[in-house]
């Protein structure tokens, strides 16, 4: 094939998942107060109108309205918001006739086709595309926690995009287009699929995302090699108890400060991040082992996080 083959070859994998994905990709129209605060993309992923976007896109959201790409407008309810994961869904009051297909970002590489597409202005939508430049990125979310499985694509992110979905050459979602680095240009993120697909089962049947907590509050610090060698660590840092809330459930297991925590259940700690992502989910409010060391001892805590409210 030559070049110009190569590039046809291209434009009609674009074109073909573009046609496939558009008419499930909407624009939102936010209202806050009474007074307009902003737009944003969404896309529907389910036959009873469920639209997955950006929790930064609808948070503190007096009103919805949605933007179908038949020309059709719906009015729209928040069915949950996770900030942390800068996630949101959605749902519609009107019927659908289009969603989308949650494809798996952990089989996604490097180099592959990526593209970016929004609806920032109704039902005309904008499409950038580009490849994948980098995975397994991670970045802070608005809340201050930190977001794993972030995809890092040069598929430039047009203001009102936000939201919108990440498609790979077959139109399947492998990403949620959440950010932009301004001084760097052409250099956009997007929230895994697998993240995206959780997050959203977790706000359609319960509202929100569980997470624990233990009433600590913690640092980063790295773990000395003699440390490391002496107790056969698997990470070199850790995080150092700097304070325990009164009654939490760090004071009723024995915590102290300046325990160094290394682990919890069969999962190893490097740090506060690891910490945080430990303690949501389902399993997170249950009896399970706190790993520390205290001065030379190697200690193994039973303790049972609380739900964080």
């Amino acid at each position: 094939m030559d070049d110009t083959d190569l590039l046809d070859s291209y434009s009609a994998s674009v074109t073909s998942a573009v046609r496939r994905i558009r008419p499930a990709v909407v624009h939102i129209g936010v209202r806050r107060g009474g007074a307009a605060a902003g737009s944003g993309s969404g896309f529907v992923i389910t036959p009873d109108g469920y639209v997955v976007t950006n929790s930064h896109v609808v948070s503190k959201a007096s009103d919805l309205m949605v933007s179908l790409p038949d020309g059709r407008e719906s009015a729209a309810t928040l069915v949950g918001d996770d900030p942390d994961t800068d996630l949101a869904v959605i749902r519609l009051a009107a019927q659908v006739d289009d969603w989308c297909v949650l494809g798996d970002s952990g089989k996604v590489e490097v180099g592959q086709v990526a593209i970016a597409i929004g609806s920032p202005y109704g039902f005309q939508h904008t499409v950038t595309s580009g490849i994948v430049s980098a995975l397994g990125r991670s970045m802070r979310s608005q809340a201050g926690r930190l977001i794993d499985d972030v995809i890092q694509t040069d598929a430039a992110l047009n203001p009102g995009n936000s939201g919108g979905p990440l498609v790979d050459s077959r139109g399947e979602v492998i990403g949620v287009n959440t950010a932009v680095i301004l001084p760097a240009q052409g250099i956009c993120f997007a929230i895994g699929a697998n993240t995206a697909r959780l997050v959203a089962g977790w706000l359609i049947t319960e509202g929100r995302v569980r997470r624990a907590r233990i009433g600590v509050a913690g640092e980063n610090v790295p773990i000395s090699r003699r440390y490391v060698r002496h107790f056969g660590l698997a990470r070199e840092s850790g995080v150092r108890v700097v304070q325990i809330e009164r009654g939490g459930p760090a004071e009723r297991a024995g915590l102290k400060e300046g325990d160094l925590l290394i682990g919890l259940g069969e999962e190893t700690i490097g740090g506060v991040d690891d910490l945080h992502r430990l303690l949501t989910g389902h399993g997170a409010e249950r009896d399970t082992f706190l790993k520390l060391i205290r001065r030379t001892e190697r200690l193994d805590l039973l303790i049972r996080p609380q739900a964080r409210e």
